[in-house]
């Protein structure tokens, strides 16, 4: 397969329609994109002290991530090197893991420490069988893995969103803890979700209550080198339903990042979600909120965040329905490819343009 797509906006066609439905697609996403990029996989608050871990994965690649002895974070691989069992399971607190299938048993560093009833085997070395490291960074009680050993830092990818937060609201997110999370499976191609999210252009149309609470004609989008940003001022006289407390105090205004390929940072002015966009197939997609706010644990708080919460439940359901009909229409013997607004699909442009640049590295 090839994704060739022409840089100039007011010139490009979206991508062919067989990108959101192929199966081999999404396998090359798997190891050109997803095996090549930053992946936020947990919380810092998950791996605090020393054995504490979780398991995860990217793409079809099985990760444990641990806090060593030694207070370094480490992500490893979840496959032991005797016969692809998983050393660790769901998450806790370990001094050492064993694979559940022989009992093969590795520090939290990786060294292999045990290889039971191996004696006599030849040619083996217990001293070099290590589980493979992968990339690992924390970011304002986030956790990143990059699969690529040849990846740049996250500070590169992330460019100035931590300086641009930091004006926001005077602070950096480390201010918000996490208080809810809410899953969501959705009939798409993770593209076409990426896709709807990137553009302002559906709001007036297919969002009438968040039309109501953004100034359109000032929504913006703004593309960097790994990322975009949508800005959207939020009117100050009649918006009830974004922010947990009263705007006087804070920017009035909504900043939606999006931090390629499959994370989104939605900042309000007294709290903020992140939304990761996981592909389960050619055309199955989950996507995983989750909330930060000041004070979790207050009664007040929860109140609000039930309101919060209301209301982009209502905006899900509401996109769910758009992706779901549009992974129909991508399937429809009429439709190869669109085209751009020029004025309000920069941001879907910039996307496809990383895509393609990443598939044909």
């Amino acid at each position: 397969m090839e994704f060739t797509h022409d840089t100039r906006l007011a010139y490009a066609a979206t991508p062919p329609a067989e990108w959101y439905t192929d199966p081999a697609a999404l396998e090359m996403e798997n190891r050109r994109v997803f095996g090549r990029t930053w992946q936020l996989v947990g919380r810092v608050e998950q791996v605090a002290g020393p054995g504490q871990y979780f398991t995860t994965s990217i793409g079809d690649e099985p990760l444990v991530v641990v806090r060593g002895g030694d207070g370094a974070l480490r992500a490893l691989s979840n496959v032991c090197r005797h016969r692809a069992g998983p050393v660790a399971d769901s998450s806790g607190s370990r001094r050492v893991f064993q694979c559940a299938y022989h009992g093969w048993t590795y520090s939290l560093d990786g060294r292999l420490l045990a290889a039971p009833e191996f004696d006599g085997v030849e040619c083996f070395d217990k001293e070099s069988v290590t589980l493979p490291r992968f990339s690992a960074e924390e970011w304002n009680g986030l956790v990143f893995v990059n699969l690529d050993p040849g990846a740049a830092p996250l500070a590169e990818v992330l460019e100035d969103i931590p300086e641009r937060i930091g004006h926001h609201w005077g602070r950096g997110l480390a201010s918000r803890r996490a208080a809810r999370r809410k899953d969501w499976t959705i009939n798409c191609n993770w593209k076409v979700y990426v896709d709807n999210y990137l553009e302002g252009y559906h709001i007036p149309i297919a969002h009438p209550s968040l039309n109501r609470e953004l100034d359109y004609s000032g929504y913006r989008t703004e593309t960097r080198r790994f990322y975009s940003i949508q800005h959207s001022p939020i009117k100050r006289d009649t918006a009830t339903r974004l922010s947990a407390s009263a705007l006087s105090d804070a920017d009035d205004s909504a900043l939606y990042f999006w931090i390629f390929p499959n994370l989104m940072l939605n900042v309000y002015p007294d709290n903020y979600s992140t939304n990761l966009i996981l592909p389960l197939g050619p055309e199955r997609t989950q996507t995983v909120f989750e909330w930060y706010v000041r004070d979790p644990g207050r009664p007040e708080t929860q109140a609000a965040l039930d309101r919060i919460i209301e209301f982009s439940d209502e905006i899900q359901i509401e996109d769910i329905r758009l992706c779901e009909t549009v992974q129909r229409g991508l399937r429809s013997r009429t439709y190869s490819t669109g085209r751009y607004s020029v004025r309000r699909e920069n941001g879907v442009h910039h996307f496809h343009s990383l895509l393609a640049e990443f598939l044909s590295a």
